[in-house]
């Protein structure tokens, strides 16, 4: 029973990585991207995502609560796993140990931009495109910005694989390889967008080199 109940869990957890959290990951770096048309292309975007309407029920109950159970639940699995990186050194043992290290990284980015924009939000700041620019032009906090979005995406891309392996959509050897191919080209392609929008807050001209 209790085994029945974990396996559930984990295929959930799994759902929930790719479905909504996933999607509203790939549509936050894509609002975010309009940053390297300027700042009114941006304040656009983000304007536009503000005045959707039930927005508070969607942002409640398709972000933040399913957001919640995959990041505590994940927090779980990542401190009762056994890595065995030392012992059998092959690729995916790789990929495990790192979707659980940038598991632990992603969660505190999400926290930190959270209380940064949406927090800050309802308490009443104006989240724009300056408000952005003026966090990233700490050093410190562009670094942690671009660590922080580099294990997002990695963490997400890599989650994809194991999202299909779960769920019995790549069950042969042949089709897990494919997919490995197919979710490193999501790592590099969302990386790239997510990259060049913090570049553009700093300088556009950065982001179009």
């Amino acid at each position: 029973m209790a085994a029945n109940r974990e396996f559930m869990n984990r295929r959930l957890h799994s759902l929930l990585g790719v479905i909504p959290v996933g999607l509203f990951l790939v549509q936050h770096l894509v609002i975010n991207h309009f940053a390297t048309g300027g700042a009114s292309a941006f304040n656009q975007a983000a304007q536009f995502m503000e005045n959707l309407p039930f927005r508070y029920f969607l942002e409640i109950f398709l972000i933040f609560i399913p957001l919640l159970y995959h990041a505590i639940y994940g927090l779980y699995i990542a401190f009762q796993a056994r890595n065995n990186t030392s012992k059998y050194g092959y690729f995916r043992n790789w990929m495990f140990l790192l979707q659980r290290v940038t598991g632990v990284i992603t969660l505190i980015f999400v926290v930190w931009h959270v209380w940064e924009t949406r927090i800050q939000a309802a308490l009443g700041v104006h989240v724009d495109y300056n408000m952005m620019a003026d966090i990233l032009s700490s050093p410190f906090m562009l670094v942690f910005y671009i660590v922080g979005v580099v294990s997002t995406t990695f963490h997400f891309a890599n989650g994809l694989w194991s999202f299909a392996v779960s769920w019995g959509i790549t069950v042969t050897p042949r089709s897990q390889q494919i997919a490995t191919y197919v979710t490193l080209g999501i790592f590099v392609v969302l990386t790239f967008i997510g990259i060049r929008a913090i570049l553009a807050f700093i300088n556009p001209d950065l982001a179009n080199i």
